[in-house]
């Protein structure tokens, strides 16, 4: 069965995180997930890459990790994920902490979905450099997993360093909650070989029109490094409404689709999660 979810920018304006968190529960969709940026420099080095103008929803976003709490505890079985956290600009010992707390509070229901980020401008601001910052998001995962499924965790690298310490509560899921790994086709797919549970590819970006296409590839991209390609889970980011699509992407082994919705009231929303739950239906029967 494939899994539908989707994702919005939570604003003071948009529908709140509880009330559509609690209309996707009742619609039998499997996931709520939350984007962030902590601000946006009024400088742009790096232009939108959705083209335009920036959408201002992106100045607007709540912290995800507040909006997905208020949509856990509104809830009972629906699960929350960041889409994505932007790991590369965070501390990693305060990030393992949020999302060990977040798995304790909704009872092991959350995703850890990452991104490295492409606003220049506002990575910098958290001092880190846009050159290195794959290989700095790279070592705060490794580091948080160590937080996470060690009593007296430590770490030694370039960009993250502590000694022995002692940091509680661990994650609820073990070892801990999936850590899925989002961005484009090749260079997410090989970070996702590399130290991710999952992959988050968007459905179409500028150098390929759609993503089932390289799903051959990735899965010999990670037999090649060793890894089993049933092991890392394919999470499709905005994909088409077509259900002959998304009947293609469960033959192809697809866990999920992830669908965006605007930042907009409840009256907006929810004929669109009914015509979502409406295809969910068709495909899954």
């Amino acid at each position: 069965m494939l899994k539908f979810g989707v994702s919005m920018f939570f604003t003071d304006y948009s529908m709140g995180p509880g009330d559509l968190g609690q209309a996707l529960e009742q619609r039998g969709f499997e996931s709520v997930w939350a984007p962030e940026h902590s601000h946006i420099p009024v400088s742009r080095k790096t232009p939108f890459p959705g083209g335009g103008d920036l959408p201002k929803k992106y100045y607007d976003c709540m912290d995800p990790f507040v909006t997905l709490t208020a949509a856990a505890m509104a809830t009972k079985t629906l699960k929350v994920g960041t889409g994505v956290c932007l790991v590369q600009q965070r501390d990693p010992i305060q990030t393992a902490k949020l999302v060990a707390s977040i798995d304790n509070v909704s009872g092991g229901r959350f995703l850890f979905g990452i991104g490295n980020g492409w606003n220049q401008d506002e990575m910098e601001n958290h001092g880190t450099e846009f050159k290195s910052r794959h290989k700095r998001a790279r070592e705060n995962v490794e580091a948080m997993k160590e937080i996470w499924t060690r009593s007296k965790p430590e770490y030694h690298g370039e960009f993250v360093n502590f000694d022995p310490m002692m940091t509680w509560p661990k994650p609820v899921q073990k070892p801990h909650p999936p850590v899925i790994v989002g961005g484009a086709f090749p260079y997410s797919a090989r970070r996702a070989i590399r130290y991710g549970d999952g992959w988050i590819p968007q459905a179409a970006r500028g150098g390929y029109k759609e993503i089932a296409d390289m799903f051959p590839e990735f899965r010999k991209m990670a037999t090649e490094a060793g890894r089993d390609p049933a092991s890392i889970a394919i999470t499709v980011w905005f994909p088409r409404k077509d259900p002959d699509l998304m009947k293609r992407y469960q033959d192809l082994g697809v866990e999920r689709v992830v669908f965006n919705l605007d930042s907009e009231p409840a009256e907006k929303i929810l004929p669109e999660i009914d015509a979502i739950g409406a295809l969910m239906a068709k495909v899954n029967g």
